[in-house]
């Protein structure tokens, strides 16, 4: 089911144990992954310091970007649940100083949005 989600462009939950190698070189000493969620090879990694965006571009993947969102740039963010007919649910990040959402992630029905507003709320509303 996680490649079948992948393709239809939402967002599945990754365990922490296996970023842990990939993302040692780029994090703080005291930082550690709350949890992450992948779209294919893209992912949004949740730390408790910061939102990082990886995007592998390419067609090997090789080339990847880490876009790294401080808690405290984010302004508001919002979470749309599945309906009956809809099976997506949606969350959106909105940056200081941007008037529309920055950054947009749709997940499966149910279940991971819950998580990532989760986390979200625990370091953007302290």
């Amino acid at each position: 089911m996680g490649i079948l989600n992948g393709l239809m462009g939402h967002a599945s939950a990754v365990p922490v144990e296996k970023l842990t190698k990939e993302f040692e070189p780029i994090l703080l000493e005291d930082e550690r992954i709350e949890s992450a969620f992948r779209l294919i090879r893209d992912m949004m990694v949740f730390t408790n310091k910061r939102l990082i965006v990886v995007n592998k571009q390419g067609i090997t993947g090789s080339k990847v970007e880490y876009q790294s969102v401080p808690y405290s740039s984010i302004k508001m963010f919002s979470k749309e649940s599945a309906g009956m007919l809809d099976y997506d649910a949606e969350l959106k990040i909105w940056l200081t100083g941007e008037s529309t959402a920055t950054i947009r992630q749709e997940f499966r029905k149910g279940d991971n949005v819950n998580a990532a507003y989760k986390v979200l709320s625990k370091y953007v509303l302290k």
